[in-house]
């Protein structure tokens, strides 16, 4: 296992470096101007220098190689001196965003802590019921649980977040009043009141999300352990005497999780790419809303630092499903 590990870390590097290269080409191909938001008084010489400033002037290559540069050799210099009180990025030139003018990974940490808030505690959420709800409707198959989790997950599917997420205002906001109908962000939990407002402010975002991740993960659920309930080795196990919970949470549960580990894993880096229309819906500050900002921005660096984490958060999960995968399954052996 270890030796697959290793191999696959090693593999992974030209595969970022791959799909930065991607990212970095998409985005020099699309069009606009990071100068457009520059109001018309301003005068064409200011406008040519403030590109130079930015670096547009230089070739596309050179512009790649210092963005390789800046992300993989300076902002881990720059973690390591605040973690450690260090000063080996002092004076480094760091990822800038065109919009703001800050380096954009110290933008990046501001944001994640309201998406984790949100998106990480909704998809818990929907693994805590999802998990349940698909193994019994799967080991009572037909039954009224099963057809009503049906119903409920043929609902999560069908509406969309953005008319899940205006209705759930409609009702425990504006009609009800029991929830604020905006994510207050600058909030901050220093106490038990303050927590008890950050959970009631939460409670809406995290049903919108939870519902659609609930639909999903249990329908993979429910089918994984339909196909292992017919299994040979099912039937071998009740001969054996086994009871049946042995059977069912023992056996049939630990090959049923196989394909959802995969689920589980890979929708892991969403929750750091934030649900973009649910933070638009409640006003979450988050990783979301600021991806939909740099793009309408024209921010660059901001997008392409943005997608280049989510492609690195998919390799790492993707490597982490596929270690679960031989233990929880004693077949497979990758060394």
């Amino acid at each position: 296992m270890l030796t697959f590990t290793i191999r696959r870390l090693i593999l992974a590097v030209p595969t970022l470096l791959f799909i930065s290269l991607v990212i970095f080409l998409l985005l020099e191909m699309a069009p606009g101007d990071p100068m457009a938001q520059v109001p018309l008084t301003v005068p064409p010489e200011v406008k040519e220098k403030m590109r130079e400033a930015l670096g547009l002037g230089q070739p596309m290559h050179v512009r790649f190689w210092k963005w390789i540069v800046q992300f993989f050799w300076i902002e881990p210099q720059v973690l390591i001196d605040h973690m450690f009180g260090t000063t080996f990025s002092e004076g480094d030139l760091r990822v800038i965003s065109w919009q703001t003018r800050s380096p954009v990974m110290d933008i990046v940490v501001q944001r994640i802590p309201q998406t984790l808030w949100v998106v990480g505690t909704a998809y818990v959420v929907a693994i805590l019921i999802a998990l349940p709800i698909g193994i019994y409707s799967a080991y009572r198959q037909y039954s009224w649980f099963d057809q009503m989790g049906t119903f409920v997950s043929m609902v999560g599917f069908s509406v969309p977040p953005f008319f899940s997420g205006v209705l759930v205002i409609v009702i425990f906001s504006v009609q009800l009043g029991w929830f604020p109908s905006i994510y207050d962000t600058t909030h901050v939990v220093d106490s038990w009141d303050s927590f008890v407002v950050q959970l009631k402010q939460m409670i809406m975002p995290v049903m919108v999300l939870a519902l659609q991740i609930t639909a999903q993960l249990s329908r993979f659920m429910r089918a994984s352990m339909l196909d292992n309930l017919n299994q040979d080795y099912v039937r071998t196990a009740r001969a054996k005497g086994l009871s049946e919970y042995t059977v069912v949470m023992v056996h049939v549960l630990r090959n049923s999780m196989i394909p959802v580990v995969t689920v589980i894993a890979l929708g892991i880096p969403s929750i750091f790419g934030g649900a973009i229309i649910t933070e638009q819906v409640f006003k979450v500050n988050g990783i979301g809303q600021l991806l939909i900002g740099a793009i309408e921005a024209n921010d660059l660096p901001m997008v392409q630092t943005l997608t280049f984490i989510f492609a690195v958060l998919i390799v790492l999960f993707n490597l982490i499903a596929d270690v679960l995968y031989g233990i929880l399954d004693p077949r497979i052996r990758y060394d």
